[in-house]
């Protein structure tokens, strides 16, 4: 038999979502490290499987599990919060790390655009219904992989899924401002309940993120082969901010480089942040209680 995890977070369960590669596998390894039992998910169950393999052998940790989900699909989401639920009685950390950059406008299996489906739908939808587990298992943190490029854009509410006129970048970036304000405003309603959220800035890392075909991806993979951090040094925010005491009861704040950072004036409307999770709830069917 294979000793039981020690660490700072022994006894602790966390899930990580876009667990098979980049930062959402090296933060998936390094809560392993700290002892901590942990979900890896991921899309391919291929992937899946060679990711927990890799992350037992390294950290020497045996209590790390796949689940395979295609987290676009609402369905998926369901079920991968059913099949969770069903083999864990605890959540002490939930961190929403699966996203794309997709240069042209494709659709989910639920008619939505794929960016905002799988960027925000995915970790509004997947928080929700694993809340209370997190409830339960309070003081528990979630934590949100956003990125600076959330400045400069607003969210266009006439337009949220690009129809009328798409453009990949601004899709995306629009998805990560709506990382931020899903934050505040789940911060706000979770005040009370022992349960964080907080996002993060990974910093512009060189991953598999840009594996695409054409002049554009081509022209991002030289960027991030010139200025890209490593994924180990782009997971540091969202290992601290799973892990460390110096956040506990820290939530609704942005954070880059393992620091406190100003959010744009467009994260920090209060309005916009309450209409997002209306029409969130109404792009889901779930209608939330808080």
């Amino acid at each position: 038999m294979m000793a039981e995890p020690t660490g700072p977070m022994s006894g602790k369960v966390c899930l990580v979502t876009g667990a098979t590669s980049g930062i959402g596998e090296v933060t998936a390894a390094e809560l392993a490290r700290k002892g901590a039992t942990v979900v890896v998910v991921g899309r391919n169950p291929q992937k899946c499987e060679a990711t927990v393999g890799r992350i037992r052998g390294r950290t020497g940790n045996p209590a790390v599990e796949p689940l395979v989900a295609d987290l676009s699909s609402q369905a998926e989401v369901r079920r991968l919060a059913d099949e969770f639920r069903r083999r864990h009685d605890r959540l002490d950390v939930l961190v929403n790390n699966a996203g794309a950059l997709l240069m042209d406008r494709r659709e989910s299996v639920d008619g939505i655009e794929m960016t905002f489906a799988l960027n925000h739908l995915a970790y509004f939808l997947l928080t929700d219904l694993l809340l209370d587990r997190l409830r339960e298992s309070a003081p528990s943190r979630i934590v949100v992989v956003s990125s600076d490029a959330h400045r400069g854009v607003t969210m266009d509410f006439d337009d949220l899924e690009g129809r009328a006129k798409y453009r990949g970048f601004r899709a995306y970036s629009r998805s990560k401002l709506a990382n931020v304000l899903f934050v505040r405003e789940l911060a706000r309603r979770l005040e009370g309940t022992g349960v964080t959220a907080n996002a993060l800035h990974p910093g512009f890392v060189a991953s598999g993120f840009f594996s695409g075909d054409g002049p554009a991806w081509w022209a991002m993979r030289r960027l991030a082969g010139l200025f890209a951090v490593t994924p180990e040094r782009g997971a540091k925010t969202s290992v601290y901010l799973a892990s460390s005491p110096e956040v506990e009861g820290v939530t609704g704040r942005y954070f880059v480089k393992e620091r406190p950072a100003e959010p744009s004036s467009a994260a920090r409307d209060v309005e916009a942040a309450r209409r997002l999770w209306r029409v969130s709830e109404e792009m889901t069917g779930q209608v939330t209680s808080r």
